[in-house]
């Protein structure tokens, strides 16, 4: 007989445990008929039936049974091997984490706060790019894990929703009237709006919204563009446009007063911080640091600093 494909194998053992093949598909990131298909090939590389499909779900077969306590045992195994390097890993470290430039200066230094409760010797080297250069880095295999904003698409990358976030319409408390008398949203077209650039996770989700929202612009002669939040925050302060900002990037300036947030009727932008994991998982000081702040966020009582 043929030798066994691991991977058909664990899609056998989900299929088993899990009683559906819908589930197992959900829980593998798998479309059902590709699972199906995993499935059918093992049974033929078997020689034999392993399910027996029905309306309410599958039943093993008895060489479905026996060969569902060999998978069990190769996944115990597979298990043990990743807590070994998971081991291994954290004793030698570091961390090595892609972030966006938001979740760089706003989420992760408290995320690392809280791994080095636990570990108070672990290195930490964080790269922070635009959403697009994380997605980027990861499916490259530069970082093992990624701190972005939004649901952007990438190859041989699963995103995970985190946190939440809210972006808002902010203007120097000293701007133009005409910016700070804005109420709704088409209004927009009228003033000078300050991007962050093209690629830019917080761009991608404010122009998307904009859309929906029916706004078109023609105005865009007296538009920025610039490459940090700290550039559009700064450009915004000196009364240079609106800025579409994270309210965790200017909460001490909406607080100061020297950011207004500007109320745009028919416009509420809000969007998820997420982690980008490569399509094989997380392990080693990175798995520990992603499973600690899944903690954190599943937790009945969250840290007063979580977005």
């Amino acid at each position: 007989m043929p030798r066994l494909d691991p991977r058909r194998l664990q899609s056998f053992r989900e299929v088993a445990l899990a009683g559906r093949i819908s589930v197992a598909a959900r829980t593998l990131h798998l479309s059902p008929s590709a699972l199906s298909e995993q499935v059918r090939e093992l049974e033929r590389t078997c020689g034999r039936p392993l399910l027996l499909r029905t309306a309410h779900g599958v039943q093993l077969t008895a060489d479905g049974q026996r060969l569902l306590e060999h998978a069990q045992r190769v996944d115990e195994a597979l298990r043990a091997a990743e807590a070994s390097m998971d081991r291994e890993a954290e004793e030698g470290g570091p961390l090595v984490l892609g972030a966006s430039q938001t979740t760089a200066a706003w989420v992760v230094p408290h995320l690392v706060a809280e791994l080095r409760r636990a570990r108070p010797g672990v290195a930490v080297r964080v790269e922070v790019g635009n959403t697009d250069a994380v997605l980027g880095w990861l499916a490259k295999g530069t970082v093992p894990l990624g701190l972005v904003e939004g649901l952007s698409r990438a190859p041989h990358v699963r995103l995970e929703p985190f946190a939440r976030d809210e972006i808002v319409a902010a203007a120097s408390s000293a701007a133009p009237a005409e910016i700070l008398r804005l109420r709704r949203v088409a209004e927009l077209d009228r003033v000078p709006i300050v991007w962050r650039e093209v690629g830019s996770g917080t761009r991608a989700v404010v122009e998307k919204a904009l859309r929906r929202a029916g706004v078109r612009r023609t105005r865009r002669h007296a538009d920025l563009e610039l490459g940090t939040n700290d550039a559009v925050k700064a450009a915004v302060q000196l009364g240079l446009g609106v800025g579409f900002l994270s309210r965790w990037a200017i909460r001490t300036e909406l607080a100061t007063g020297a950011l207004r947030a500007i109320p745009l009727e028919g416009l509420r932008i809000e969007r998820a911080f997420s982690w980008a994991l490569p399509a094989g998982g997380v392990s080693g000081i990175a798995g520990r640091f992603l499973r600690e702040a899944q903690r954190l966020a599943a937790g009945t009582v969250r840290p007063a600093w979580f977005p």
